[in-house]
């Protein structure tokens, strides 16, 4: 009977935990052009859980990758990005976005062109609203680019994931043209700005 007690306490235990860290985490999701490229960067953001390539924005359920990119569902590529508060927050998370991508083009990111490459951030509370907005205005204040930024901020809907095959693309495509000569240029700024905050891994 001791030993059942005993036992009944460590499941409650291991409960309690898996529950605490299931609160510590939060999602975030945001465009800034190609998600190749944004997603290559939060994958080696300490902190973050998961980064999963997707879309958000339009009016098409379930939406092809063919389709988002004729421009004509309205969906925005985004990422969706998991990560744990108790390690990273929302200001570094939008730190990094605003210094791997150009908030200032209107609907592009240097060669990609189209309104599936516009830089949103999809907030799901208050709290990412309003650090949204605070970012951005700073940054504007600060004149640190030298056109407006044309960052949307936007109310998060639904999130639909991209095929398979774009999921870790840069991971698994390292000696493609575009992983070359597009992706890696923005690993290397990445890592150069925020080296304090790589995944001990790397």
């Amino acid at each position: 009977m001791k030993n059942i007690l005993l036992i009944c306490l460590f499941a409650l235990s291991l409960n309690g935990i898996s529950q605490n860290k299931k609160a510590n985490l939060e999602t975030i999701t945001l465009g800034g052009g190609c998600y190749w490229c944004v997603e290559a960067v939060y994958e080696n953001l300490d902190g973050v859980k998961s980064v999963v390539s997707g879309f958000s924005g339009g009016n098409v359920a379930n939406p092809t990758y063919e389709e988002v990119c004729t421009g004509e569902t309205g969906h925005a590529e985004v990422v969706q990005i998991t990560y744990d508060k108790t390690v990273t927050d929302i200001n570094e998370i939008f730190k990094v976005f605003f210094t791997v991508h150009d908030p200032t083009t209107l609907n592009r990111q240097g060669a990609d062109v189209g309104t599936q490459y516009r830089s949103v951030i999809f907030y799901r509370n208050d709290e990412q609203k309003k650090a949204a907005q605070s970012i951005i205005a700073d940054l504007n204040k600060a004149k640190v680019y030298n056109s407006p930024i044309v960052t949307k901020v936007e109310p998060f809907k639904v999130f639909y994931k991209a095929e398979d095959y774009h999921q870790n693309y840069y991971a698994n495509n390292k000696n493609q043209p575009y992983c070359k000569m597009v992706i890696q240029p923005k690993i290397e700024k990445f890592e150069k700005v925020f080296k304090d905050k790589l995944k001990k891994n790397k």
